[in-house]
């Protein structure tokens, strides 16, 4: 059974920083790509930023280059977020999710085919 579990979500204040993981079990990790959405109140979810781990390549939405940094830890099958500068308009329910590995490299939700619960992470600010 393919599982993304994410931790790491809370309520920070604005210029604070978090760090999520992803953990990922049930399905060989190298054959897909990782990535992390965000999905705020009312709105559909966003790509935050992905990565392909066989080849570095590495997609960040604009608004979080410079701030955010996606990085994989292949030996625990898990992904981080590390979230820093973070500002108001960051709080949103944080998905890891993943793409089978030759779909195509992309940073679009409707793309990725499994799913974790989310975790909340909230600004104040």
């Amino acid at each position: 059974e393919v599982q993304l579990v994410e931790s790491g979500g809370g309520l920070v204040q604005a210029g604070g920083s978090l760090r999520l993981s992803c953990a990922a079990s049930g399905f060989t990790f190298d054959d897909y790509y990782i990535g992390w959405f965000r999905q705020a109140p009312g709105k559909g979810p966003e790509g935050v930023s992905c990565i392909s781990r066989t080849d570095g390549r590495i997609v960040y939405k604009d608004s979080v280059k410079g701030r955010f940094t996606i990085s994989s830890d292949n030996a625990k099958n898990t992904v981080y977020l590390q979230m820093n500068s973070l500002k108001p308009e960051d709080t949103a329910v944080y998905h890891c999710a993943a793409l089978v590995f030759g779909s195509g490299f992309g940073c679009n939700a409707y793309e990725y085919d499994y799913w974790g619960q989310g975790a909340q992470v909230t600004v104040a600010s």
